[in-house]
């Protein structure tokens, strides 16, 4: 009987891992109209999936997950176009992504020494407890992934991809603790010195948790003050610079006038529309990925983001202030120092946690971005790069992202060495974007690890005789 007993036990696992499995393919699956469909403007629900050649629909059957392209041989059922090996094999790592994650954080045993280095000290509590952040976690990493594509083949990140794991990450993490504390029940184990999944400001942080409300008001606010036009949105005027640039180069390889010039229909990098010709991407597609260098006035536009992020700074001091008023008085504790007349309730506290990683972890890249512009006059990272890392943020938390930002550092120089080795000649600027998705990933899902070799490292030095 109790042989009988661990089968059906071993069994019921399985069954749960192929579930997560499945579930990552169909993720993944979405990912691949995702990376289809926004780089082009496409709605992503309708018109249903369908061929790109013969522009015939696809039955459920084609759309199976992996196992559809493998049916198929990789060639459209109706026209027998071939059909491009990237779909199942973005489905399969999507898949596996997700039943690794599932194995190792909720199943297989903590004895095995390896599992614990994988495996986030708040997992231990069961899938029953901390499945909200699971899901916080597999949301987040699919939606980089689908980003790295993209921002690998058009130099574009959609901010949908960003704002999307940030929702997520704001509503399941509010959404827990609100739940938890109904029940009168807590996390036994979290991360560590917080008391939950994610570095909160704790029951005495008032002052963090008014800063970041008031922070995340005073985005609001500078997004109110561009809609009102009181202040001007940076690179506003972009478009109309690139379109000159491109009417400038084409002129000086055609010539002013005659037969060699060229009308505004003719000029590569722009399409007629009218008696305004509007940029379209030239024939070279690096020359316009590497236009954006050449655009003179970056510092001028890094003052317009500083004149954006004055509300955001000025209403988090304040609310900072405020928040620690209103919790008063503050009393002396021998252990603790001041502690506030009212605790932070758990719900506020992960709410501000949550806040605080979207700020702090966008406004570091924000800050170099605009550090680095005003020193070499061209625009460093992109706004795309900041929305990336606050999204990380509110998903798990502010510490993260800041590591994830330094290791995004080092994997940009180890491609760059690559990319120089083997072309010997790099034209085009690395893509930020997918090194810090890489990054995020690494210490999303090794940070463990790596917490506990320097826990140890220090140990051991500091008993060494």
């Amino acid at each position: 009987m109790p042989s009988e007993y661990a089968l059906l036990i071993s069994l019921a696992e399985a069954t749960k891992l192929l579930f997560v499995i499945a579930i990552g393919a169909c993720v993944g699956s979405l990912m691949n109209v995702l990376v289809y469909r926004l780089p082009r403007g496409l709605d992503i629900v309708s018109p249903p999936s369908r061929c790109p050649i013969c522009d015939t629909r696809l039955t459920w059957r084609e759309n199976i997950p992996v196992i559809g392209w493998l049916m198929l041989g990789g060639r459209c059922r109706f026209c027998k176009a071939r059909i491009s090996a990237e779909y199942p094999i973005v489905e399969a790592c999507i898949a596996a992504l997700f039943g690794a994650i599932y194995a190792v954080w909720y199943m297989l045993p903590r004895e095995w020494g390896w599992v614990a280095w994988l495996r986030p000290e708040w997992a231990t509590n069961g899938l029953v407890q901390t499945w909200p952040m699971l899901i916080v976690v597999l949301t987040l990493l699919s939606c980089l992934a689908a980003m790295t594509i993209i921002d690998a083949k058009t130099r574009l990140i959609p901010l949908g991809l960003l704002w999307f794991p940030a929702i997520v990450g704001f509503g399941l993490h509010v959404a827990h603790a609100v739940v938890l504390e109904a029940r009168g029940s807590s996390l036994r184990i979290t991360a560590p010195g917080t008391r939950w999944t994610i570095p909160l400001p704790g029951p005495a942080g008032w002052w963090w948790v008014g800063a970041s409300i008031g922070g995340a008001l005073g985005l609001v606010v500078g997004n109110v003050l561009i809609g009102l036009g009181l202040i001007r949105r940076s690179f506003a005027d972009y478009d109309a610079w690139e379109k000159e640039a491109l009417q400038e180069e084409a002129v000086a390889q055609t010539g002013p006038s005659g037969e060699g010039s060229a009308e505004a229909s003719d000029v590569p990098g722009t399409e007629a529309s009218g008696s305004n010709p509007r940029p379209t991407p030239p024939a070279d597609p690096e020359a316009q990925a590497e236009l954006w260098i050449q655009y003179p006035h970056a510092r001028r536009e890094m003052i317009r983001e500083l004149a954006f992020l004055a509300p955001c700074v000025s209403l988090a001091i304040l609310g900072g202030k405020l928040a620690q008023h209103l919790a008063g008085p503050w009393s002396p504790d021998v252990m603790y120092g001041l502690q506030p007349a009212h605790a932070v309730p758990l719900w506020l506290d992960v709410l501000a946690g949550s806040l605080m990683g979207y700020l702090i972890a966008g406004g570091v890249v924000w800050g170099a971005r605009i550090l680095a512009s005003l020193a070499f006059g061209k625009e460093a990272l992109g706004l795309g790069d900041v929305h990336l890392m606050a999204g990380v943020g509110a998903c798990v938390g502010w510490i993260d992202p800041i590591l994830a930002f330094f290791a995004a550092a080092f994997i940009g120089v180890f491609f760059e060495v690559i990319r120089a080795i083997l072309a010997r000649r790099v034209r085009r600027t690395l893509a930020f974007g997918p090194c810090l998705a890489m990054g995020t990933a690494l210490v999303v899902l090794f940070k463990p690890g790596a917490e506990w070799l320097l826990g140890a490292i220090l140990h051991r030095t500091i008993n060494l005789p």
